[in-house]
């Protein structure tokens, strides 16, 4: 499918009551426009991003997916720096991944309600017999507690918990209790395969401590030699009859038969958590008429009914309408920008409907709680984070979390009549001065987008891309980038032609997308910077969109376990035979490195990175060329005086520098060039020389292998 729209057809085309169309007020040509720094744009997306569509995925730090990636501590492990292997085999680290047992109460209420699912027994006899197994499948397919139940059945005396950051080949080194352990969802990827001979290694030291091990991971091509046993979760009915067995007992054959659950089941397969969470509304059953809707309100279809009648109620005002869906659009957000919102679009909707009447909003209205209820939703103080720090403010949210998604895409594909109206509000939300609101009116089009994309396309976003102005530009690449987390067709085929694409705006749009997205796909890292590194090999960038592909490339270099992955496909640029995508490379490089930020390279290499021979190479011999490449030599070198000052609040970095340092050595001009830096290094405040510098120019004294030039 693609999808392109006449290059002036959307930015030319306001819908009636578009007070400014968002090619007015236009900022200076592009040369001239002051953009916001993409890691900026990032936290802003990730902070103010409705929860639903982030599904938990987080960045900042090494978090990522919401799981720590990353090993803190001393140097206790194999180091390697480029050409040179250095083996420290210190004392192990305190700060090692740990373990702890799960308790035997969680166990044993797990089993009272567990349900076997039909490739269990089979997996109990391959963990009997291999002692170690390897678990697979979908995420929410409870894979984990599965993975306790297998442990549980062996009768072993205690289940021990082995944390996520556990590199594959150290399992064997963590498993030496005896009794069960399990490692749940394992993150892998190319530089970070789980191999045979890992859990050779694994296997070995659990029958010498009496132990068993069940490692959960998602579907995953870096399993490399090991046969995982794919779990299929059990039966939605058998869940519900576990659970209500244990609950209620002789009454459950009745329970099930009742009229609201056998609808539930007939909807089809349901995830094992929402199987058991209605188990639990079941079992409270008394036979009330409330409890009887209580039941027939639950789930998708329940929600999906009740936004087809709030819209299509006649007797439902203009104005509620209007707070309904405004409040789809900042759920879980403060209640009073929903509110002030929804009387903007109510504004939009009176002009629509009845354009010879002026808008009458009433200054005084009802109470919030009263609006909340018959929105059924609910309100609470919580604080909520600004740029001066956590502010608390009353926020509103729907009761059934799936009511944003399912009445955003209901008014947008059943009631197309509003869409002048939508089109017009959300174009004055993306000129906001707030962030959240301008994050919002992107997040709320990426779901219109998945719902129909060439009509949010044609009416949003492609006006926001080619915008002359920065800040709409912005929101059509925040739009995209939440498009694609919500999996809407073809925005990825959408964004790599758009890196080509002869608008400037298009191209800027798309290169900001891939460098948003990556972080919070990690899938996506790769197929990202195949399409920046077209468009550099194209060239005929202007400086704001060459600035802006160096900022979306070192973007790529902040996901989790994938940095290792990114560090060896530059690696691969430095030998293309274009010399713009080989200065990309470095440039990305560069820019990644000059970063003090929490989780950036510098603390990832300290924490993970030196331990990985690959990665370890990869970094040195980038570190290496861009030092002697004459373009980014001083980039390079402000980078490293930035990894100087991280090494002085953190002892991990200085460890790694110190270990990195011989590294790039190769010749006198090198050793030269790095003492200089070195010893005419101030402080951030521009004080005296850190002592950590007197520490690396001993080390460089010392360093051997350097040829005359």
């Amino acid at each position: 499918m693609t999808v392109h729209p006449p290059q002036a057809s959307a930015p030319e085309t306001a819908p009636a009551g578009d007070p400014r169309p968002d090619t007015e007020g236009a900022e200076p040509p592009e040369e001239r426009e002051q953009s916001q720094e993409a890691r900026a744009a990032q936290r802003e997306l990730v902070a103010h991003a409705p929860g639903f569509i982030l599904d938990g995925s987080s960045v900042g730090g090494s978090l990522v997916g919401g799981a720590q990636h990353g090993v803190s501590g001393g140097v206790a492990r194999d180091v390697f720096m480029g050409r040179t292997e250095i083996h420290n085999h210190g004392p192990a680290s305190p700060a090692a991944p740990a373990s702890g047992q799960i308790p035997r109460t969680l166990l044993n209420g797990l089993a009272e309600v567990f349900v076997d699912g039909p490739v269990f027994e089979a997996a109990l006899a391959r963990l009997r017999e291999e002692r170690v197994l390897v678990l697979s499948g979908t995420h929410a397919t409870g894979r984990h507690a599965a993975a306790l139940m297998l442990l549980h059945r062996l009768g072993v005396p205690a289940v021990h918990a082995l944390a996520t950051e556990t590199n594959p080949a150290e399992l064997g080194a963590r498993l030496t209790s005896p009794g069960g352990h399990v490692l749940r969802d394992l993150p892998l990827s190319r530089n970070r395969p789980l191999r045979e001979t890992h859990l050779y290694a694994a296997r070995d030291q659990l029958r010498k401590a009496d132990g068993y091990l069940v490692v959960t991971v998602e579907n995953s091509p870096f399993l490399l030699g090991a046969t995982p046993c794919a779990w299929v979760p059990p039966d939605t009915a058998d869940v519900l009859r576990a659970h209500l067995a244990c609950r209620r007992g002789a009454d459950t054959e009745r329970l099930l038969s009742l009229s609201p659950v056998r609808d539930f089941l007939a909807r089809g397969a349901h995830r094992p958590a929402e199987a058991a969470e209605f188990a639990g509304m079941l079992a409270a059953y008394d036979g009330s008429a409330d409890a009887a809707a209580r039941l027939a309100d639950f789930g998708q279809a329940a929600v999906e009914q009740q936004c087809r009648e709030w819209l299509g109620d006649p007797d439902t005002s203009l104005r509620d309408k209007a707070f309904l869906i405004s409040l789809a659009v900042f759920d879980r957000a403060p209640y009073a920008l929903a509110a002030e919102l929804a009387d903007l679009l109510f504004v939009h909707f009176q002009r629509l409907q009845h354009p010879e009447q002026p808008p009458d909003i009433p200054v005084f209205g009802l109470a919030a709680g009263i609006r909340l209820d018959r929105a059924r939703a609910v309100g609470e103080t919580r604080d909520v984070d600004t740029e001066w720090g956590p502010v608390p403010q009353f926020t509103a949210y729907f009761r059934k979390e799936g009511t944003p998604r399912v009445l955003l895409t209901e008014v947008w594909t059943g009631h197309p009549s509003t869409r002048p109206a939508l089109v017009a509000w959300l174009r004055e939300l993306a000129r906001d001065g707030r962030p959240v609101v301008r994050t919002r009116a992107a997040a709320a089009t990426a779901l219109l987008a998945r719902a129909d994309l060439p009509s949010a396309v044609a009416l949003l976003i492609d006006g926001w891309a080619v915008s002359k102005s920065f800040g709409p530009r912005v929101t059509a690449a925040n739009t995209l980038t939440l498009a694609q987390l919500l999996d809407a067709p073809a925005v990825l085929r959408l964004l790599t032609q758009w890196c080509t694409d002869t608008h400037p705006g298009r191209r800027w749009t798309a290169i900001r997308a891939f460098g948003l997205l990556a972080p919070l796909r990690p899938a996506l890292t790769a197929p990202a910077l195949s399409a920046l590194a077209a468009r550099a090999r194209a060239g005929n960038s202007g400086a704001a969109e060459a600035d802006n592909l160096i900022q979306s490339t070192a973007l790529l270099l902040s996901v989790g376990v994938h940095r290792g992955e990114m560090l060896a496909e530059l690696v691969r640029l430095l030998h293309h035979d274009t010399e713009t995508v080989r200065a990309l490379a470095l440039d990305a490089f560069v820019r990644a490195c000059d970063n003090a930020e929490e989780g950036a390279l510098v603390e990832w290499y300290a924490d993970h990175g030196m331990f990985e021979a690959d990665s370890a190479r990869d970094l040195a011999t980038l570190w290496r060329t861009a030092l002697g490449d004459r373009a980014h030599t001083r980039g390079a070198l402000d980078a490293l005086h930035t990894w100087v000052h991280v090494a002085t609040r953190r002892a991990d970095a200085e460890q790694a520098l110190l270990l990195l340092l011989p590294a790039l050595v190769v010749t006198a001009d090198d050793h030269k060039r790095l003492r200089h830096e070195l010893h005419t290094l101030r402080g951030p405040d521009g004080g005296p020389r850190p002592p950590v510098a007197d520490r690396l120019l001993d080390v460089l004294a010392h360093s051997g292998g350097i040829r005359p030039t």
